[in-house]
């Protein structure tokens, strides 16, 4: 097992190089890089005219053209160009630029916001509670759920459980989360019927002056219609996963030669079927963990007004932060990386029969 971490870790190395090159290069064909906004700012132009430029405006910002390339720039001081230019550092080589930003990431050292005035580290730490908050929750009640109800629904297939269960699961999963969760504002926040819950941040503001237990209330009060929104979605996959894998191992010799040697139906569930079972659940794992902490939350966020990390990359892309989209990037990518191979070790713990090391990476 020492040698398979060793190489995953190894591989680690050349898969984020890969991830961070293909999107350094996508986003030299961007219209509408950091300069150009600038330039839209002062010269006051219209968002759609922000980011009209042609796809080659970007990458041509190295060049030693004159400041008429970008779009919006007739009659600005092409010395004032240089200075944008060179102030965002794009006075450098694309290559050169990005050996610089993996040395500096190397060192987690992810610079300062463009547009912001404060460092990118800064800015993910002050965020990251929101993300927290939401994909912790989210994570350890979707499969506290989904778990124990897949399990319930596969023992009891095709019973009247089973199949209203099912028209609940995928009715939650049909509805888009933000029309659920605008739902809940007009039934529960204020909207058109009653006043129960806030609807902004995931504390109030006199927080730090009430006591522990009053803290919590307060952060589950705030918490409670952000996580219906996003649980109604989050376990109905997994729940139908769980059912269809207990279903499948059911069916299988082994189990009904336990059964044959007298082992009652808890035994056999639990002690021979569950883990293997559990193997495919657990392989979904480092996505589902990724989506809830980083990419599944955006639009909740937004309903509800809540500031977390998912709302943050996406005013880094529409602003064309490129700090912040990068470090995110990096991050994300390097937990994901993690996280895939933590699940490969979860694998060797709930079956003892898989070894990695007898395979090839």
């Amino acid at each position: 097992m020492g040698a398979y971490i060793l190489r995953r870790l190894l591989l680690m190395i050349p898969t984020i190089v890969g991830i961070m090159a293909i999107s350094f290069a996508v986003i030299q064909f961007a219209p509408g890089g950091p300069v150009e906004q600038v330039i839209s700012d002062l010269t006051g132009q219209q968002g759609g005219d922000r980011l009209s430029g042609s796809s080659g405006d970007f990458g041509q910002s190295f060049s030693d053209d004159s400041s008429g390339r970008y779009r919006g720039a007739q009659g600005l001081d092409p010395e004032f160009i240089k200075k944008l230019e060179k102030q965002f550092g794009f006075d450098k080589p694309p290559l050169e630029r990005f050996g610089e930003m993996m040395w500096n990431y190397i060192r987690f050292d992810f610079g300062e916001s463009f547009f912001r005035n404060t460092s990118v580290v800064d800015l993910i730490l002050d965020k990251m509670p929101v993300s927290i908050s939401l994909g912790l929750w989210i994570l350890l009640f979707s499969y506290a759920i989904s778990i124990p109800l897949g399990i319930k629904k596969a023992i009891s297939d095709g019973s009247t459980f089973d199949v209203w269960t099912s028209g609940i699961i995928i009715v939650g999963y049909a509805v888009p989360g933000f029309l659920f969760g605008i739902l809940l504002i007009v039934l529960f926040a204020g909207g058109s019927f009653l006043d129960w819950f806030p609807l902004r941040g995931i504390v109030s503001d006199n927080f730090a002056q009430l006591n522990w237990w009053q803290k919590i209330l307060d952060y589950f009060w705030h918490m409670t219609l952000p996580l219906i929104t996003l649980l109604m979605s989050a376990f109905a996959t997994t729940t139908l996963l769980t059912k269809n894998s207990f279903i499948d191992e059911i069916k299988k010799q082994y189990v009904t030669t336990a059964r044959a040697k007298g082992l009652n139906e808890r035994q056999v569930l639990y002690g021979h079927v569950f883990r293997n079972a559990m193997l495919i659940i657990i392989a979904g794992f480092p996505g589902a963990f990724i989506t809830a902490f980083f990419t599944g939350s955006l639009l909740t966020e937004y309903i509800f007004s809540l500031d977390g990390l998912g709302r943050l990359g996406y005013d880094a892309v529409v602003k064309r932060d490129y700090p912040i989209v990068f470090a995110t990037l990096y991050i994300f990518s390097l937990m994901g990386l993690f996280v895939s191979l933590l699940s490969d070790l979860v694998y060797t713990w709930v079956d003892p029969r898989i070894d990695f090391d007898r395979r090839d990476v």
